[in-house]
């Protein structure tokens, strides 16, 4: 039995960006954005996954090339299938195995549609056969698991009708009706009150249990990540930078980037406070990437090397890889009592 509900191979994602008109009369050509540049990275059955990084690391279009949302390139697998893109029947099917939670729950919903047109599309198109009643009994079923109770109350409103919070929780409810065993989960509670996503991330939970639905959590808060996945995956600039089990961001991690965003975490631990560690310059641009390691401009461990080499993502330890060729650990501890 395979143990992967999805692998990516290679995966990349790059995109053509219209040079000006002054570029064209110098016949520069279009500029390439490389999005996504050579991910690997597979997701266990039952298993979260968080992939963190800055805005405009890759991180969405990594998710959404992972549910064949995005062209790509590389090689995709579904539980242990090669994923057929013309084939009409396996999209099908694979569109109930593998959905999206997006990240903003005011875009994401139809004004125009009632709630219960809303969550029950998925199962109009891919469970013809359920007569009205049939659907409507899942669509209150759905909602009222997504903590919409009770569910007959909310299937004739509007999305206008609604919190941030009540609309976020609809979305749920209409990937959560053809119960997927694959879920990206993109920022899915960063627009949410505190007090929201608390109860978004224990219905995510539940869902594991219960189903054994495997997660990509999409963030960029790595405190949320180290809460409630089991295993953390850096990316910077189009690619994964590190990635191990959850725990390495207390204490173990290998990247010099991983480190800095780790650094700036509050402190559980008030006798050993972590110095934080300040990244010096801007992010480069992914039309202009710099040569050899991508990180290596804002380094505070920069060698000659990064400068020329790019560094692969290899295992360090158990389970753990990461793309760096001095993997030390620098983070500095200073006693405060």
């Amino acid at each position: 039995m395979n143990k992967y509900i999805v692998e990516a191979k290679d995966l990349k994602v790059y995109f053509k960006i219209r040079g000006s008109f002054i570029n064209d009369l110098l016949n520069k050509g279009d500029k390439i954005v490389k999005a996504v540049d050579g991910v690997n990275l597979s997701i266990k059955k039952g298993e979260i996954v968080s992939l963190v990084g800055e805005s405009g690391s890759g991180k969405t279009t990594t998710g959404r090339a992972m549910l064949n949302l995005q062209h790509h390139e590389g090689q995709l697998k579904f539980d242990d299938e090669e994923y057929k893109l013309n084939d009409k029947t396996w999209l099908k099917g694979f569109r109930k195995r593998a959905q999206m939670i997006f990240q903003d729950p005011y875009q994401s919903l139809n004004p125009k549609y009632m709630i219960i047109d809303v969550v029950s599309e998925p199962l109009r198109l891919i469970e013809k056969h359920l007569t009205q009643a049939e659907i409507k009994e899942r669509t209150v079923q759905a909602l009222e698991f997504a903590g919409l109770k009770p569910g007959e109350d909310y299937i004739y409103r509007y999305p206008h009708e609604l919190s941030g919070g009540q609309r976020q929780r609809v979305a749920i409810a209409a990937v959560f009706i053809v119960s997927p065993e694959f879920i990206v989960a993109d920022e899915p509670v960063s627009m949410l009150d505190a007090s929201i996503r608390a109860d978004i991330v224990k219905l995510m939970y539940e869902m594991k249990a219960q189903k054994g639905t495997s997660y990509l959590f999409i963030t960029h808060d790595l405190s949320l990540a180290w809460l409630i996945s089991d295993r953390i995956a850096i990316m910077y600039l189009g690619k994964i930078v590190e990635i191990g089990p959850a725990d390495i961001i207390s204490g173990g991690c290998r990247h010099p980037y991983t480190q800095a965003l780790v650094s700036v975490l509050a402190n559980v631990d008030v006798d050993n406070r972590r110095e934080k560690i300040v990244l010096k310059g801007e992010t480069p641009s992914p039309v202009n990437l710099p040569k050899g390691c991508r990180f290596h401009p804002r380094c505070p461990n920069f060698k000659p090397r990064c400068g020329e080499e790019e560094p692969e993502l290899r295992e360090l330890e158990q389970d753990q890889f990461v793309a760096c060729h001095y993997p030390d650990r620098i983070l500095k501890f200073v006693d405060e009592k």
